[in-house]
């Protein structure tokens, strides 16, 4: 490099500044203000974000008391949202899609504990998105705005509204396809019927109407909880509600402790202060109330809850808003803290529906004085668990850690934060396969534990017995962190990467049998997936095509023929480290495990991994299918 070309990038002078307006800083740092972009194969990809803050505002107008209906479309990647509460102010409905910090949710007087509060949320939709339209209707009037990409295309002005449209607003936005945004995307109901059901439940009297299907709720956090719970309740859930403060619980047969928290509508998967204040004051009032020496972790053992808050002007930890950072419950002086608030309610309100219903309490007492006697039969097992815990990083020969942790701190440092959400370990069988992942992953992010062989159907055995008679379930346990729950958690994707044959299916139902039985959290919050490998490679001397399924191969032996070189891979060893990179990069095929109220879980692995054997052998011989024999694909 010469010495003019060093001096110009050396420089640092007043060209080096560089002024971005507010469109051009959002679509080069996106992820400052919808966390990642992703391409809805997750819950909280960036499209998902954007359909968020666009049906947010509708919230916040019908959380004030205006329009109690919002229409939501979703057709061909555009989504269009329809609300009927007061409508954007039209003299400035330009500037409150498309200026940062504009906005009227500044004025606590007119939105008064709103989610939406930093003047952010819409602009960053109209930026993200390759066409955006706003129309407001107001008082006979109405205004039109359309843009592209953030920058404003047509206008009509306030005009009057002849087509006799009722107030409200009405919102259409197409996420931007372009390069290094959302290229491939789809939308997902399963998303967005789970984020439209928890806004209702949120919002009792509220209805929304998605692509003509109806979501209303009459129990709030009740009808949450009888939805999302995968465990018969021991007795009826606790609904308790107050101003500004509702929430709900039970306990069941599940290990671990579980909850859903929200604030002003929002879903906290995160948690937070309110989230960790509830927690705790579950397990005081009812130490409190049966006022023996309980464990805390015996009390709360097995509980499932779900609360929801009220605050104003509530402070998010990040844009994304998943996390609450809130100490008080409102910003003005002499606030009562979150915390007071939360356990003073449950305090209250929980001893009293205690003392009124006396069969609760012995039930909860009962299942108390199990928990307590499991732990205590698995302390030994527990102390040696923690002992390898410590040594992990040095002796245990089946892990090969990663740079960065998912329980890392994170910081202001963008870059690395987003190292620390894209932290994942593959769990794999045989040593050649851990061989080709290890050669082939990244160090910084993706940890790979190799098992010896398949391990121990753990289905119907209690925790100690598993942990006393399994090296290998311990060693991984630990790997994780999740012995006291996932606050410890220590990689963001759990990938079950195994052979795409019968044994391979036989190890994942195990792996997920441990899971569901010991750590349902980990599988509820979505960390643990299924790695998709190739079955085929197909190529000629000029291209190199890889195949997950049938229809690819097919496609693939017409596009690339005549009589392309065909490879059948039977197992993950057999495919070089210099492929494998391919299969674990950023565009890696993952099926996420994912778990519903329908899926029975304890029917499932009754079924699955019990010892049932002639009821389960008869279905498989009713389904099965036969495959072609590998030499058909030469």
């Amino acid at each position: 490099m010469d010495e003019n070309n060093l001096q110009q990038i050396n420089s640092y002078d007043d060209d080096s500044i560089r002024h971005l307006e507010d469109v051009e800083h959002i679509r080069l740092r996106p992820g400052m203000y919808i966390g990642k972009l992703g391409d809805g194969s997750r819950s909280d990809d960036g499209i998902y974000v954007l359909m968020k803050e666009t049906i947010d505002n509708s919230i916040d107008e019908f959380r004030m008391g205006e329009g109690k209906v919002i229409e939501v479309k979703v057709n061909n990647g555009v989504v269009e949202v329809r609300d009927y509460g007061r409508g954007i102010p039209l003299g400035k409905l330009d500037q409150a899609v498309s200026l940062l910090n504009t906005g009227a949710k500044y004025d606590s007087k007119v939105f008064k504990k709103s989610v939406g509060l930093n003047g952010v949320g819409t602009k960053a939709v109209n930026a993200l998105s390759w066409k955006f339209i706003v129309a407001s209707y107001r008082d006979g009037q109405m205004r039109r705005c359309e843009f592209k990409q953030g920058k404003l295309v047509s206008d009509t002005g306030v005009v009057d509204d002849t087509e006799g449209n009722k107030r409200g607003t009405y919102t259409l936005f197409e996420p931007d396809r372009g390069r290094g945004l959302f290229e491939n995307y789809e939308f997902r109901d399963e998303y967005i019927e789970t984020m439209l059901r928890n806004y209702v439940y949120l919002n009792t009297g509220l209805t929304i109407i998605y692509n003509g299907q109806k979501f209303h709720s009459k129990n709030g956090l009740l009808d949450l909880l009888n939805e999302r719970m995968t465990s018969d309740p021991l007795y009826p859930i606790i609904h308790l509600k107050g101003e500004d403060i509702e929430i709900a619980l039970t306990h069941t047969n599940q290990n671990n402790d579980e909850y859903y928290s929200f604030v002003n509508g929002q879903n906290t998967i995160q948690g937070g202060t309110h989230q960790a204040a509830y927690r705790e004051a579950i397990g005081r009032t009812i130490k409190e109330f049966f006022n023996k020496n309980q464990e805390l972790v015996d009390i709360r053992n097995g509980v499932v809850g779900a609360i929801a808050l009220n605050v104003e002007e509530p402070v998010f930890e990040s844009q994304t808003k998943t996390k609450l950072g809130s100490r008080d419950m409102s910003p003005q002086e002499g606030s009562v803290s979150v915390n007071k608030f939360v356990n003073d309610f449950v305090k209250q309100e929980l001893d009293n529906y205690l003392h009124r219903n006396p069969e609760v309490a012995n039930t909860i007492l009962q299942k108390i004085q199990d928990s307590e006697r499991e732990r205590k039969a698995i302390a030994g097992v527990t102390k040696q668990a923690r002992e390898r815990a410590k040594k992990i990083s040095l002796n245990n020969s089946k892990l090969r850690d990663c740079r960065y942790h998912f329980n890392d701190p994170l910081t202001r440092d963008e870059k690395r934060n987003a190292l620390i959400e894209a932290t994942s370990i593959f769990i794999t069988e045989g040593d050649s396969a851990s061989g080709s992942i290890t050669k082939s992953r990244d160090a910084n992010t993706q940890a790979v534990f190799s098992l010896k062989g398949k391990p121990l159907n753990s289905y119907g055995m209690l925790r100690h017995e598993v942990f006393a008679k399994n090296e290998e379930f311990n060693l991984l346990q630990a790997a994780l962190n999740i012995e006291d729950g996932l606050d410890g958690l220590r990689y963001n994707k759990v990938i079950v990467a195994t052979d795409a044959d019968v044994d391979g299916m036989h190890i994942r139902l195990l792996l997920i049998t441990f899971f569901l039985q010991y750590f349902p959290d980990l599988v509820k919050k979505g960390h643990v997936y299924i790695l998709q490998t190739p079955l085929f490679r197909v190529k000629n001397k000029k291209e190199t095509r890889y195949c997950y399924t049938e229809d690819e191969r097919l496609n693939a032996i017409e596009q690339l023929g005549p009589n392309p070189e065909i490879t059948r891979f039977k197992g993950l060893g057999e495919i070089s480290p210099d492929e494998f990179r391919k299969f674990i990069d950023e565009s890696m095929r993952l099926d996420q495990v994912s778990l519903r109220k329908e899926d029975a879980v304890a029917d499932l692995l009754c079924f699955y991994m019990g010892k049932n054997t002639s009821e389960r052998q008869n279905f498989i011989i009713d389904n099965l299918v036969v495959e072609e024999d590998a030499t058909d694909y030469q």
